[in-house]
């Protein structure tokens, strides 16, 4: 069973079925083994194949190849053989044509990469939209940057050898080493300008020949800076305001010594010498003239030449506007009737309100203020006791703050009342100083609807210390003055004017004197929560009419106990209220001219005519009744006891 090949045909398969070969390693001869290696390879039989010569000596190490390469293509017989010699034919194509492959994969690589080269070497892109970003190529960037860095580098060299030679000429001016490094730091701009000068005199013919250290040397020595930095310290100025002031002119540095000069001859000194130069840096450019000017203006309006320079030190800002501004300043506070002493202490208790603010705000905030029922001179004499109201703001202290007090029942009287009697409130913080007050009157037991009206009446408790002066009286009124816990929300509520009492001097001194009068403590609270203007009193007022009471007019003193708590609708009239030569002895003596004896309270609450009716009634009803005629008409209101005598 031979099958042979045929021409458009395959070949036969070297084993039929699943029959093994009967050699495992047959031997061919060098035509098969060259067939087999030929893109036309066509499989025969075994039994075609005769055994082969052996190999001649010149053909051994060829023969030993090719039986290594039959070795490892060496085919087993087994079933599906036609397929296995075409997968065979498909690998040793494929074998032939990697090394093309590899060549075109690295043409394509270095293609690529010139590419790359090209778009790396090409300008920025510009974007196509807004918001877009482009980011160059690091490659790019440090092509194009690379001259720019060593011209820098360059640069800071000059720049390090220039702050030396500076360092050196300080030192040599008698400024020591640390003070001088420290001026150095803070004058990098001049720094700079030494470069450049000493760049400069390069193409001078005088100065060619010379190192840049030594022209750098040459400008320092001819700008005098040396001396001027010496003469600033000798001023008491500091390292950053020497820096600025001869930064700001380092091309005419003889101008800050010149400015400075004529500050002082106004009366700016001291560290505030520096600090107006540095503010109002500007006016560095200007002529002496035009400060003069302004100087002489204010003083004229009423601002003292020795209160010159305070002003100018707490704002510099006034020399750099201009003189028809300021003009247009002066004259919008005139116009709210300031005289010129107003306008003059108004400028030195607060110099920002000239020349600070723009003259919108300033504007808005005197009309803010008319809204509260202010005129327009009420408001002027409202700035000229308190120019710091100018400062507040509107809208984060002013509105908060009345919106505060509206909710606690203060209206626009009582806003007002609280501007006239004390404006500092409308200017102190409320959350910190204002809001802890009140929450404090509530603790104690004072009502919400009473709250307003203890702060209308009182404006200054608003401004005491919580710590040291409110709890402290509060404290005196409970443990020794008598007040018991229920009364002493009264106390506070009827007079909050206590809070404002010395406790040493004032309230201390009273209640010793009432003790040693003999009356008991408790007796004492109980006066004080009936009529807590007791303890306001001058004694100096209070010892003539307490002796006047016991040796001229003979009262016992449990009069001068219930007077303050009988007839509580009188309550305001107290003994100790009235005037002593106006009320109480004129009183005394026309009822011991007319032999009639009233009780305190009819004796001082009534009005003049009141009393001379009630005597007049009294003197004819005794008369009648020692005629021998009895009137009826007697009231049980009008207490009264005859008596024949002197009382």
């Amino acid at each position: 069973m031979l099958c042979r090949s045929s021409p458009g045909s395959y070949p036969p398969a070297p084993c039929h079925g699943g029959l093994r070969p009967n050699h495992p390693i047959p031997s061919f001869s060098l035509a098969s083994l060259h067939l087999a290696s030929s893109s036309s390879l066509h499989l025969i039989s075994p039994l075609q194949v005769s055994p082969s010569p052996a190999p001649s000596s010149s053909q051994p190490q060829e023969f030993a190849g090719l039986i290594d390469e039959c070795e490892q293509t060496r085919l087993y017989r087994r079933q599906n053989a036609r397929s296995t010699a075409l997968l065979r034919l498909h690998e040793q194509q494929e074998k032939i044509h990697v090394p093309s492959l590899h060549d075109e994969a690295d043409g394509e690589n270095l293609q690529r990469r010139k590419i790359i080269e090209e778009a790396s070497l090409a300008t920025k892109r510009i974007p196509r939209f807004p918001g877009s970003i482009n980011f160059p190529k690091e490659d790019a960037v440090a092509v194009l940057t690379s001259d720019d860095q060593a011209f820098k580098q360059a640069l800071e060299i000059r720049r390090g050898v220039a702050a030396e030679v500076l360092k050196v000429a300080l030192s040599a001016g008698r400024l020591s080493k640390p003070y001088s490094a420290k001026i150095v730091s803070c004058l990098p701009n001049f720094v700079d300008r030494v470069v450049i000068e000493a760049a400069e005199m390069k193409v001078v013919p005088e100065f060619s020949h010379l190192s840049f250290n030594a022209r750098a040397k040459r400008y320092i020595q001819g700008s005098g800076v040396v001396e001027l930095v010496k003469w600033l310290k000798h001023n008491s100025l500091t390292y950053p305001q020497i820096g600025k002031l001869i930064c700001l002119c380092s091309s005419n540095l003889e101008s800050v010594r010149r400015l400075a000069e004529w500050l002082k001859t106004i009366h700016v000194k001291g560290k505030y010498l520096g600090y107006v130069l540095v503010k109002a840096s500007s006016i560095l450019e200007y002529k002496l003239e035009i400060l003069v000017e302004i100087v002489d203006y204010l003083a004229e309006k009423g601002v003292k030449r020795e209160w010159m320079g305070f002003v100018l030190s707490r704002c510099p800002r006034l020399l750099t506007l201009s003189m028809s501004e300021i003009e247009f300043r002066v004259k919008f506070y005139m116009h709210m009737g300031m005289d010129e002493k107003d306008f003059g202490t108004m400028v030195y208790d607060y110099p920002k309100a000239l020349g600070f603010f723009s003259l919108e705000e300033m504007n808005s905030k005197v009309n803010y203020l008319k809204e509260f029922g202010l005129s327009t001179e009420e408001v002027g004499r409202l700035l000229a006791y308190k120019p710091q109201l100018m400062g507040c703001s509107i809208e984060e202290r002013w509105k908060p703050l009345v919106k505060y007090l509206y909710y606690l029942g203060v209206r626009r009287d009582g806003m007002k009342r609280i501007l006239m009697a004390k404006p500092v409130i409308f200017c102190v913080d409320l959350e910190r100083t204002i809001a802890p007050k009140v929450r404090f009157l509530q603790d104690i037991g004072v009502r919400q609807e009473d709250i307003g009206g203890v702060i209308a009446r009182f404006p200054p408790l608003l401004t005491y210390s919580l710590y040291k002066k409110i709890r402290p009286v509060v404290i005196f009124l409970l443990t020794k003055a008598g007040v018991t816990q229920e009364n002493i929300a009264k106390v506070i509520a009827f007079d909050p004017q206590l809070v404002g009492c010395s406790i040493i001097n004032k309230l201390d001194v009273n209640v010793k004197y009432f003790l040693s009068l003999g009356i008991r403590l408790h007796t004492i609270g109980e006066m004080i929560a009936d009529f807590p203007m007791l303890l306001r009193y001058n004694l100096d007022v209070i010892r003539p009419k307490y002796r006047y009471l016991r040796r001229i007019m003979v009262r016992p003193l449990q009069d001068l106990i219930e007077f303050p708590r009988l007839e509580r609708e009188l309550s305001i009239c107290r003994f100790f209220s009235y005037s002593l030569d106006g009320r109480i002895i004129p009183r005394h003596e026309i009822l011991v001219k007319n032999h009639v004896n009233f009780k305190l309270r009819y004796m001082l609450a009534s009005s003049d005519e009141e009393f001379n009716q009630r005597v007049q009634a009294v003197v004819e009803n005794r008369r009648n009744f020692e005629s021998g005629k009895r009137h009826s008409d007697l009231t049980d209101t009008e207490s009264y006891q005859a008596v024949p005598g002197t009382t």
